[in-house]
């Protein structure tokens, strides 16, 4: 008998779930209480990720083979929600998770990935989270990925920041950088770009910085990951996949394949290992040193001419053609 819906407990809060038993993965066959069961196994790491951030609520409704739908608006059954205003004058209160219990909820939500800001309430434009999205191009492989995150870590270490490992889930990888909210998304976009040039330069087989899809090649470090309100699927999120985005330790990198974390018996790994990035708040550095590496390096890292600003998503010359156009009624 399908039930209409249950309830769990999370840190000595009970959170309703509506229909449990819910198919969120037809082809492995879990339902919508075997993700919130993940959810509540790894509550503190989970939450750790979100704490004090806007979240977007990407919604799968009908599990995660039908289209999600997303939302800024939080619902008003939400708990605590911040104003985010938007260039258009508009304003969207986005849901902002201070417990495990929320977690829950937004799993109760139909969310099975959490796409938090880089920034916390408390210093909303001033992130405090520097993001390293690794996306490897159709040709580019898992071992190319691998190699390009090991290249990461002593150019970090070469500006004293301290990098924190992840699979994405899927065929990328990231690296979060604590830094001091102290900065705003342009400037910390600007750092993260001349880290990918300097990770470029000593990988350029593999690694790539161009933004434009049809002049990279390898790996692409996806600077514009720090631009204002981008969200990366952070850690414990469950993809569409079935695959776990889990923190992992510098030495697992060498060895470690995507397939390696099913959210099927993830928690098994969890009460093995910890949460990861629990220590991640005591290592908050400073984007200095990098910010007078993107004075140094040749053309500098500002905004071209032509280029759109970063809130702006193109990644294709004709999509910049066809915003130019609409923006300045002229051809570029």
């Amino acid at each position: 008998m399908v039930r209409k819906e249950t309830s769990v407990e999370v840190a000595g809060e009970s959170v309703r779930i509506s229909s449990p038993d819910k198919i969120m993965y037809p082809q492995q066959g879990w339902t919508k209480l075997d993700v919130v069961e993940h959810f509540v196994a790894c509550s503190d790491g989970a939450l750790g990720g979100v704490f004090g951030r806007p979240c977007l609520l990407k919604r799968w409704p009908n599990g995660v083979e039908q289209e999600p739908f997303f939302q800024k608006r939080a619902p008003a059954s939400a708990g605590e929600r911040v104003a985010i205003a938007y260039p258009s004058g508009r304003t969207a209160g986005w849901f902002v998770p201070r417990s495990p219990a929320d977690v829950v909820w937004m799993a109760q939500m139909n969310c099975v990935d959490l796409n938090p800001w880089s920034s916390r309430v408390e210093h909303l434009e001033q992130p405090d989270e520097l993001r390293i999205d690794l996306d490897p191009t159709p040709q580019a492989t898992f071992v190319d990925v691998r190699d390009v995150a090991l290249a990461v870590r002593p150019v970090l270490e070469q500006h004293d920041l301290i990098g924190w490992p992840k699979t994405s889930g899927s065929r990328g990888f990231h690296i979060y950088v604590r830094i001091k909210p102290e900065w705003g998304f342009r400037q910390v976009r600007r750092a993260a770009l001349a880290l990918a040039r300097a990770v470029e330069a000593e990988v350029p087989d593999i690694a790539t910085s161009e933004w434009w899809k049809e002049d990279r090649h390898g790996v692409f470090i996806d600077y514009n990951q720090n631009a204002r309100d981008h969200t990366i699927a952070s850690a414990y999120s469950v993809r569409p996949t079935g695959l776990v985005s889990a923190p992992v330790s510098w030495d697992e990198v060498p060895d470690i394949e995507p397939q390696d974390f099913p959210m099927a018996g993830f928690a098994d790994r969890y009460e093995r290992v910890g949460d990861l990035m629990e220590a991640m708040d005591e290592t908050s550095g400073d984007i200095t040193s990098l910010l007078d590496l993107a004075d140094q390096q040749d053309g500098g890292v500002e905004i071209k001419e032509y280029e759109p600003p970063s809130e702006v998503r193109l990644q294709s010359r004709e999509e910049l053609r066809n915003w130019w156009r609409e923006t300045n009624d002229r051809d570029i």
